[in-house]
């Protein structure tokens, strides 16, 4: 499972490539952790109260990477749900269906755990980036809650992400405008079809 990604362009410079109104995003980039804010970019309600117009134009907010567990998780002190592995499942598939709900994550390359230590006897990293995108996004929904917040799509891995032990990995667009779109206003049974392994002979390790 992912747990940390990296995101080294400006709100500004986002917002341009994604074509979004950046707002006030503080964001200059670096890496974004588990239960930290980092920039997503929405094309429904900033909040689920509130008007809503025929087509909201693209937004760059700051949100809230894992979404709280739903209460018969048990404890609620749980670190918030980073993935999604079952589109499917109850808990998700409302926001999924609902497309103002479904964001494009902005990143720039991805970390994945690796099998063994490395020299230092460290866990082994590996860092993922794309070669035919250096900015990338990856398919996200978010739910809202005390704080907004979203997770991350998840597929099965391709040969890169299997080599490296991953059993999952994050769904990250083609470079398209009609794929992000499709991912923000598309009907759900067109837009799952976007989550698919992206091409291995794309990526970069490193």
């Amino acid at each position: 499972m992912t747990m940390l990604y990296r995101l080294d362009t400006a709100a500004p410079a986002i917002a341009r490539h994604f074509g979004a109104d950046a707002g006030r995003d503080p964001w200059t980039g670096g890496h974004v952790a588990p239960g930290g804010f980092a920039p997503v970019i929405t094309a429904g309600r900033e909040f689920v109260a509130g008007a809503r117009t025929e087509r909201q134009p693209r937004r760059l907010i700051p949100r809230l990477w894992g979404v709280p567990p739903p209460p018969s998780a048990g404890d609620a002190a749980r670190p918030g749900v980073l993935s999604v592995r079952n589109a499917g499942s109850p808990f998700w598939i409302g926001n999924l269906r609902n497309s103002e709900f479904r964001c494009l994550i902005p990143a720039t390359a991805f970390m994945e755990w690796g099998k063994g230590t490395d020299a230092d006897g460290k866990r082994r990293q590996h860092w993922f980036a794309c070669e035919d995108q250096p900015l990338f996004a990856f398919a996200g929904v978010w739910k809202d809650s005390e704080v907004a917040s979203f997770a991350l799509l998840t597929c099965e891995p391709n040969a890169a992400l299997r080599h490296a032990g991953r059993d999952a990995m994050p769904v990250i667009l083609p470079p398209d405008p009609g794929a992000w779109q499709l991912w923000l206003h598309g009907e759900w049974k067109r837009a799952r079809d976007l989550i698919a392994p992206y091409p291995s002979s794309n990526m970069l390790e490193r």
